[in-house]
């Protein structure tokens, strides 16, 4: 299957792997829109993109915006949500001492967010369209102090395997990034850089952490793969593994 066409929609895709995404898509001939929270950041993308890019600011913490988004944006035929709030996911906090509120909000975008998302896109996609949602390696990898982000991750791949029994035919996946080289993960190692990067990886069996454009290529391929639903792409360079 070619993307070649193709109506694309990317909710995160101002920048990191959602850009990324679009970038790809557009190389394989599709129409791209891409939302992002910031109507800047959404000019900003559309600008770099070039010819076939669109977008549109959307808040994803606000039902009413992302049913807006996907009324203005009408028929498409894949949706990638790759949107994440970042805040206090990098702090470690035991159970006992964790704010269940300030939780609560942490699940706003890469949950209920996508769950807007999904229930308002579902609306207006191709019967023959897919939608690929994003979590995260450490649903497979707890670590001490951060047993919410475990169970927000793995929750994103329980309601991709929901969601594509009852979206068929509609096809729904998710891709499961490890350390990406995003402004995000810059900005977390931002005094260390390379060698950070280097420490942290040092174990996989591909010893270096992840480029966008790689991590891309499993939403390209959920998109072009019309066999394939309900499943979890794993792209870790084999942390997971070790």
């Amino acid at each position: 299957m070619t993307l070649k066409s193709k109506r694309i929609v990317v909710v995160g895709g101002s920048s990191g792997i959602g850009f990324a995404v679009a970038k790809g898509a557009l190389a394989e001939g599709a129409e791209v829109v891409v939302g992002s929270s910031r109507a800047a950041n959404v000019d900003a993308a559309v600008e770099r993109l070039g010819q076939g890019a669109s977008g549109h600011a959307v808040n994803v913490r606000d039902e009413a915006n992302v049913a807006a988004f996907f009324e203005r944006i009408g028929p498409f035929d894949h949706l990638a949500f790759t949107a994440g709030d970042w805040v206090g996911w990098g702090v470690a906090s035991h159970l006992a001492e964790t704010d269940l509120e300030a939780a609560k909000d942490r699940s706003a975008v890469r949950y209920w967010g996508a769950i807007a998302a999904v229930k308002h896109g579902s609306k207006t996609i191709a019967p023959d369209g897919s939608i690929t949602l994003t979590n995260g390696t450490v649903a497979h990898r707890p670590r001490k102090g951060g047993p919410l982000s475990t169970a927000m991750a793995g929750s994103i791949e329980f309601l991709v395997r929901g969601l594509a029994v009852d979206l068929a035919p509609v096809r729904v996946n998710g891709v499961c990034p490890a350390m990406i080289r995003t402004d995000v993960w810059n900005s977390i190692v931002q005094e260390n850089g390379e060698e950070a990067f280097n420490r942290m990886t040092a174990r996989q069996p591909i010893p270096r952490i992840g480029e966008p454009a790689e991590v891309a290529e499993a939403y390209l391929y959920l998109m072009r793969g019309t066999y394939t639903t309900g499943q979890i792409l794993v792209v870790d360079g084999g942390a997971t593994l070790v």
